[in-house]
């Protein structure tokens, strides 16, 4: 067992390799990287261009079980994965989402992994990395400068400023700007009107470049962006401002996926980061088709438990970019566990096989949710040094009558050498051929049932109740042509319901839509439930109180 050392301090150990020898191991030339020092690289979207033809290799996707307040521990899983998959002799590649600065600087923390199952450079994938929420962030407010710039100049388009749909986004945790009035101070700052901010991760651009499969698409899919409605109730497009070119310059670069490395030198595309509870919660399709082309095996995720990141990959991502997932993994700890069965945080140390057991049913809920995808499963128990062996034997009973196989992995605490039974079933399965991977729903399915489908199969709730208001938008956006798109739902991470207290696998209770928004660009209508925000606030005592620079010049506090 490894000495204990925080997530930063093992991160800072690490005998980082230059990235040139991380992209040479995957067949990538030094002329076809774009490096950011020594320890990044963008990958030439002229490379990407030239693997078209090559087989894919297998697709493994890594989710969790609801989150708790005591971690699962899912990215640590799926870098954990991927340097287990590499120590037993396989070709495999990590594809993960970049950290936003919201939950940096609030409660979540990173999005790098943990112990030694990490991607690194830490602090640089934790704060600006290669500045692509930074460029996603300003193509945004872009279009938002040209819609009040085009109305303050006379307003050819007929755009109704109180049917503006188009809000400014940043990345940061700023409730104070959920709801704000714009251009106040008179004639020459414009026409005041009610508008808001959403955080970046929840940003049609952000989803737009994540869905884009090369420039022209991402240029196409931008302009395709409802910005407002006229009078007349017919939309307005980003392109009608001339806004895609302009937006789509800025995202050049950020198009580009991203190269960096794992503790064990093993290759990892960090690209994208859409949020799961208010987004699609996936990294980008480019970085993961880039990453099946180069390698045998690409270990992916998605955000927050299955019943959303899950779903979303399948329904949303796999469908719009055809991919074919061969084995997923679902991870679940003692903890979380515990906490669904009924303990407090404060008892969660002290043994308690009967809690374990009440909550493992959170855990079959998502196993089978699991199989209407047509995706095999296993479970993966990301060991905490406070387990009991009879704790951890009571989820691996469980998980054997659900007819699955639960492997206790201890990756955090060995890095890949904790992790290779895993990685030799999951490597079996993805072989195996038994994956007959199809979406829940068929396009043509109308919104309001699409909705209701993943309400009732997925959270497993009695009925779904929406204003006529937002019925009829559904119906309308269908008249429009949109009724072939799938839904992006916004709730909660920590139920399958829409009352976050609701731990466990409830069932009977109502899911209301309180709000509908179209991403035409991005391809998806989102639908915002129960009291889920897509501006998160700040904690009492947020994480930036005690991140800091130390003596040495060195970060401090970032986990």
């Amino acid at each position: 067992m490894a000495e204990f050392k925080s997530d930063i301090a093992i991160a800072r150990a690490a005998k980082k390799k230059p990235i040139r020898e991380i992209a040479a191991r995957l067949g990538i030339d030094e002329a076809d990287i774009v490096p950011y020092g020594h320890d990044k690289a963008k990958i030439s979207a002229g490379f990407i261009k030239s693997l078209e033809g090559r087989p894919d290799g297998k697709l493994i996707l890594v989710t969790a079980i609801n989150p708790t307040p005591a971690g699962e521990g899912k990215t640590t899983t799926t870098v954990g994965l991927g340097d287990g998959l590499n120590r037993i002799g396989k070709r495999a590649a990590i594809c993960i989402r970049e950290a936003s600065l919201g939950p940096n600087f609030g409660m979540k923390g990173g999005a790098a992994g943990g112990g030694y199952a990490q991607i690194v450079p830490m602090e640089d994938m934790n704060l600006h990395f290669t500045g692509d929420f930074h460029a996603i962030t300003t193509a945004h407010n872009l279009l938002a400068a040209l819609i009040d710039n085009h109305v303050y100049w006379g307003n050819e388009l007929d755009i109704d400023t109180r049917r503006v749909t188009w809000r400014r986004v940043m990345d940061m945790n700023d409730r104070a700007l959920r709801g704000i009035v714009a251009s106040l101070g008179g004639v020459a700052n414009g026409y005041p009107r009610e508008s808001g901010f959403d955080i970046t991760v929840a940003s049609e651009v952000m989803a737009i470049l994540c869905l884009a499969t090369d420039l022209a698409d991402l240029e196409k899919r931008l302009g395709a962006i409802v910005v407002a409605y006229r009078r007349d109730k017919t939309p307005v497009f980003a392109r009608d401002l001339k806004a895609d070119g302009a937006m789509a310059v800025l995202l050049k670069d950020a198009m580009q996926p991203n190269l960096v490395q794992t503790l064990e030198n093993n290759p990892a595309f960090v690209h994208g980061g859409p949020f799961a509870n208010i987004a699609h919660g996936c990294n980008s399709v480019v970085a993961t088709t880039t990453a099946l082309k180069l390698a045998d095996y690409v270990v992916t995720e998605a955000g927050f438990g299955a019943d959303l990141g899950a779903e979303k990959f399948f329904d949303i991502k796999c469908r719009k970019a055809g991919l074919k997932p061969a084995a997923t993994v679902i991870v679940a700890t003692v903890k979380a566990l515990k906490m669904n069965g009924g303990v407090a945080k404060e008892d969660l140390g002290t043994e308690n096989v009967a809690a374990v057991t009440a909550g493992c049913a959170n855990l079959g809920r998502h196993i089978e949710n699991i199989r209407q995808f047509g995706v095999p499963a296993i479970v993966a128990i990301n060991h905490f040094g406070t387990d009991t062996e009879a704790e951890l034997a009571a989820i691996k009973a469980y998980v054997a009558e659900m007819g699955e196989e639960g492997v206790v992995c201890r990756h955090w605490a060995d890095g890949s050498a904790g992790i290779t039974e895993l990685a030799e079933k999951v490597a079996v399965l993805a072989d195996s051929g038994a994956a007959q991977f199809a979406p829940l729903y068929p396009d043509g399915l109308g919104l309001f049932e699409k909705i209701e489908t993943v309400v009732k199969r997925i959270y497993r709730g009695a009925e779904i109740t929406a204003d006529k208001s937002v019925r009829d938008q559904l119906t309308a956006w269908e008249e429009a042509g949109y009724g072939e798109l799938p839904v992006c739902m916004a709730k909660t991470q920590y139920s399958f319901s829409t009352d976050p207290t609701l731990r466990g696998a409830p069932d009977g209770f109502a899911v209301h839509v309180r709000e509908v928004r179209l991403s035409a660009g991005a391809g998806f209508v989102v639908a915002i439930c129960g009291e889920i925000m897509t501006m998160p606030g700040l904690p009492s005592k947020p994480a930036a109180e005690t991140i800091r620079l130390n003596e040495a010049g060195e970060i401090e506090g970032l986990f």
